[in-house]
C-alpha cells in the first residue's frame, strides 16, 4: 500500500520536499551560476528586510513546473514559466509575512497538537485516495493502521507529515483568529437577500456624449495632475513590449489529415481484432500522455465534460463500443465507452493530433535549425533582420502586454510574452520557441516597465477619462429639459417628440447586468430608488439618463425569516473567506517588498549570451 501511495502523483505536493540539487548543479557546471556573481545565497527579494535566496525561489518555481508538466503532459512554454516564477514569488513573499505575523501575535504549534491533527484530521489528498478507502468512503481505521505501519516510520513519510502540520497549523491559528468575529447580522442578510429578490421594470431614455463632442472637451495638464493624485493607485498597469517576430510554419496538410485517421483506423481493426487492448494501444499511441498513461481513462461522469463533438460521440456509444474517429479542436479521437448507468458513462480514448508528413517535417526542422543557427539567443539585433533576409522570412510588429499571451497572425502563441518580460534588453533575441503549428523567433523591440506608472505615461488615459466626463457634464442641460417635458406629460411622449429611443429592458434586480443602463451602477440605484411611475435623473460616468420605474416587487421579510438561518450558513464562511482574503491583501500592501527577479534573471541570460 505504501509503495503505491508513494507512487501517487497527487500525493507529491503533500511530502515533497525537493531541493533541487541536481538542476542547479547543471546550471553551474553551465556558466549560469558563479562567473556573474550569480549565487545560491544571492537574493532575489526582500520582505520586510527578510531575504529570499535565489536557491530558495528556483527549487519551488521548478517544482510548480514540474507539477504543471505532469498534469499536461508536456513541457511549458516560457509564458507559463514566468507564471510559475510569479506564482513561487508570490508563494514565498507571503510565507514570510504569515511567519512574520506568528512572531507578532505569538503563534506556536506542539507537538501534541501535531500528533492530534495527524490523526484525526488527514490531509485531503489522504481522504481522497483509493487505498484508504472502503466501499469508496475514507476508511479511518485504514488511516490509522497506515501511520503505525513500520514502513511509514522507515521511509520518513512520518517526519513529511509533522512538516506539513507544522506549516498548516500555525495558518489554521492565524486565520481562526482573523475571522473569528466575522459574523453577517439579520440587517445584512436581508440586504443581501432583498439584492437577489426584489426586482424592478424600467423604462429609460439615454444621453451620451458623441465622440466628437468628447473631443471637444477641454482638459488641462494641471486637471489630468490632480486627477492622478487624487487616486494614485489606478496607475499600476502590466508591461507593455513591442517585438518582432519571424515564423515557419508546420501546418499540416490535407494528406497529413487523412493519413492520420487512416492510422486511426488500423489502431481500431488492432484493437478489435484481438492483437491488442484498447489500453495498450492508448498507452503507445495517445497524443494525451496523462490519460494515454492510464490506458486512456477518462475517468466516470455525466455530460457537460468534454466538448460537444466528442461528447456527442461518446453518449452514442453502447458499453465496449468503439467510435470511428471522431474530431475536436485537440486532433481525432477513438472513443469507448467502458461502463454506461443512467445518464453516467465512463469513457477511455485514443487521441492523435494531426502532423505534418515526414519529408516535410524534415524540412522545416532543418530551415528551423538554420534560423536558430543564424540568430537565436543574440543580443545583436542585427541578426535577426539577416536571419529573415537569408530565410525568406516575413517579420511581423507585435505588441505583448504582460501576462496575457501574444497574438500573432490570428492566434495566441505561447512563449512570446515570457520572452519579452523576462528580463531581456531591447535589443536581444529569443532562443527558438516552437508550438504544434510552427517555430518562431523573436526579437525585444521596445519595452515598457510594468507596475506603478509615472503621470507622464497614463497623462493621455486620464484626459481621454476627463474628457468623457465633461462632455457628460455638457449635455446635462438637455437631459434636464427632456425630464421637465417627460415629468409635465409622459416619458413616450417626450421622447417621441424628442425623437428619441425608449427602452423597456426584461425586470432584473440588484445583481444584474443590465443592457443600455450598465451594472450596479447610479442609474441601477435610480431604479430601485425612485418613486413609482415618475421619471427621475440618473448620471454615470458615460451617460445621464431619465427613467420611470413602472413595476417593482420587493422581497418578503416573513419569508426571509423562514431560511435566515440556512442563507447565514452560506454567507458566513463565504465572508469569513473574504475578511481572510482582505487580511492578506493587506498583510502584502502594507510590507516593504523588493522583487529584484529581473535583474537576476536577466545577468544570467548574459552569462549564456557572453
Amino acid at each position: 500500500m505504501l509503495q503505491q501511495m508513494r507512487g501517487a502523483a497527487k500525493f507529491v505536493w503533500i511530502f515533497l520536499f525537493v531541493a533541487f540539487v541536481g538542476g542547479f548543479l547543471l546550471a553551474d557546471m553551465s556558466g549560469l551560476i558563479g562567473m556573474t556573481g550569480v549565487t545560491p545565497n544571492t537574493v532575489v527579494g526582500e520582505v520586510n528586510g527578510k531575504e529570499i535566496p535565489y536557491l530558495t525561489w528556483e527549487n519551488l518555481t521548478r517544482q510548480l513546473v514540474q507539477q504543471q508538466e505532469q498534469q499536461s503532459g508536456r513541457p511549458v512554454t516560457a509564458d507559463e514559466r514566468l507564471q510559475a516564477e510569479q506564482a513561487a514569488f508570490d508563494q514565498l513573499v507571503q510565507e514570510i509575512l504569515l511567519q512574520q505575523e506568528y512572531d507578532r501575535r505569538g503563534i506556536r504549534v506542539t507537538d501534541e497538537e501535531v500528533i492530534q491533527a495527524a490523526r484525526l484530521s488527514p490531509p485531503p489528498q489522504f481522504m481522497q485516495a483509493p487505498e484508504l478507502q472502503t466501499d469508496g468512503r475514507f476508511d479511518p481505521d485504514k488511516y490509522q493502521r497506515f501511520l503505525s505501519s513500520p514502513v511509514a516510520r522507515q521511509q520518513g513519510l512520518l517526519r513529511q507529515l509533522e512538516d506539513y502540520y507544522r506549516s498548516e497549523l500555525p495558518r489554521t491559528k492565524l486565520f481562526t483568529q482573523v475571522a473569528a468575529e466575522t459574523w453577517v447580522s439579520d440587517d445584512a442578510l436581508f440586504e443581501a437577500y432583498k439584492d437577489e429578490r426584489d426586482s424592478v421594470e424600467v423604462s429609460f431614455v439615454a444621453f451620451r456624449p458623441t465622440p466628437a463632442q468628447v473631443e471637444a472637451a477641454a482638459v488641462s495638464t494641471a486637471d489630468a495632475r490632480r486627477y492622478y493624485q487624487q487616486y494614485r493607485d489606478r496607475w499600476e498597469r502590466p508591461g507593455r513590449a513591442v517585438v518582432s517576430v519571424v515564423s515557419l510554419s508546420r501546418t499540416p496538410s490535407a494528406a497529413d489529415t487523412a493519413a492520420t485517421v487512416a492510422k486511426l483506423r488500423e489502431l481500431k481493426q488492432e484493437i478489435q481484432s484481438g492483437t491488442s487492448s484498447f489500453e495498450d494501444v492508448a498507452r503507445r499511441e495517445s497524443a494525451d500522455t496523462v490519460s494515454g498513461s492510464q490506458g486512456g481513462d477518462l475517468g466516470r461522469g455525466p455530460r457537460g465534460r468534454f466538448v460537444a463533438a466528442f461528447e456527442n460521440a461518446a453518449f452514442a456509444l453502447r458499453p465496449n463500443q468503439i467510435s470511428d474517429p471522431v474530431r475536436t479542436d485537440f486532433g481525432w479521437h477513438l472513443i469507448q465507452v467502458t461502463e454506461r448507468k443512467g445518464d453516467t458513462i465512463a469513457v477511455r480514448h485514443i487521441l492523435l493530433r494531426v502532423q505534418q508528413g515526414d519529408s516535410a517535417a524534415t524540412a522545416t526542422d532543418r530551415q528551423a535549425d538554420r534560423l536558430a543557427s543564424l540568430a537565436a539567443a543574440s543580443d545583436d539585433p542585427t541578426k535577426f533582420d539577416a536571419a529573415a533576409t537569408e530565410l525568406s522570412l516575413l517579420m511581423t510588429q507585435v505588441p505583448v502586454v504582460e501576462g496575457q499571451t501574444a497574438a500573432y497572425q490570428g492566434r495566441g502563441v505561447r512563449g512570446i510574452s515570457g520572452f519579452a518580460f523576462s528580463g531581456v534588453r531591447v535589443g536581444e533575441i529569443s532562443d527558438l520557441i516552437d508550438d504544434e503549428d510552427g517555430y518562431y523567433l523573436v526579437r525585444l523591440d521596445s519595452l515598457t516597465e510594468g507596475g506603478m506608472q509615472p503621470f507622464e505615461r497614463v497623462q493621455e488615459d486620464i484626459v481621454q477619462a476627463l474628457k468623457e466626463r465633461k462632455a457628460v457634464e455638457a449635455i446635462l442641460p438637455q437631459a434636464e429639459a427632456f425630464l421637465a417635458d417627460a415629468r409635465a406629460t409622459t416619458l413616450e411622449a417626450a421622447a417621441q417628440k424628442a425623437g428619441l429611443e425608449l427602452q423597456t429592458p426584461a425586470a432584473f434586480n440588484r445583481r444584474t447586468f443590465v443592457p443600455g443602463l450598465g451594472f450596479n451602477n447610479e442609474a441601477i440605484g435610480a431604479a430601485f430608488g425612485a418613486p413609482m411611475n415618475t421619471p427621475v435623473l440618473a448620471r454615470t460616468f458615460d451617460a445621464v439618463f431619465v427613467l420611470r420605474a413602472n413595476m417593482r416587487s420587493q422581497a418578503d421579510r416573513a419569508d426571509f425569516e423562514l431560511i435566515k438561518e440556512i442563507l447565514r450558513a452560506r454567507e458566513v464562511p463565504a465572508a469569513r473567506e473574504a475578511r481572510i482574503r482582505s487580511y492578506l491583501e493587506e498583510l502584502r500592501r502594507n510590507a516593504t517588498v523588493k522583487d529584484l527577479r529581473r535583474e537576476v534573471n536577466a545577468t544570467l541570460r548574459r552569462q549564456v549570451i557572453e
